[in-house]
């Protein structure tokens, strides 16, 4: 199974900062940027989606204790970036600029990423 999952490594078009739609799950519908990524497990912390409530003992830093938000991770899969110029889920393509360098772009509209 690991070998299965070392394919993955660095071969996801999404980046750190990328505008997303979830598109299943719970959080289904929530759009928020993408605050880190887990290449080995091939999933995604997308801000304010798919939050779970953790009982928290009192402690240190936190002396009150309670039940606090926290955000889990979304498989890559079921998220899609946003285009710019429509604000619509799209797929991501690659192309190459004037100066030679590879470049992301919106399938449906072309604008780059």
């Amino acid at each position: 199974m690991e070998l299965a999952l070392d394919r993955h490594v660095n071969r996801t078009k999404l980046r750190k900062g990328d505008e997303v739609i979830v598109t299943n799950g719970r959080s289904r519908g929530h759009k928020g940027k993408i605050e880190r990524i887990d290449n080995k497990s091939y999933r995604a912390f997308v801000s304010g989606a798919n939050l779970f409530k953790k009982h928290q003992k009192p402690d240190q830093k936190n002396p009150d204790g309670g039940i606090m938000d926290k955000p889990m991770s979304i498989h890559l899969s079921n998220v899609m970036i946003l285009d710019p110029k429509t604000g619509k889920p799209t797929r991501i393509g690659f192309q190459v600029d004037a100066n030679g360098k590879k470049i992301r772009i919106a399938k449906s509209s072309g604008t780059p990423l």
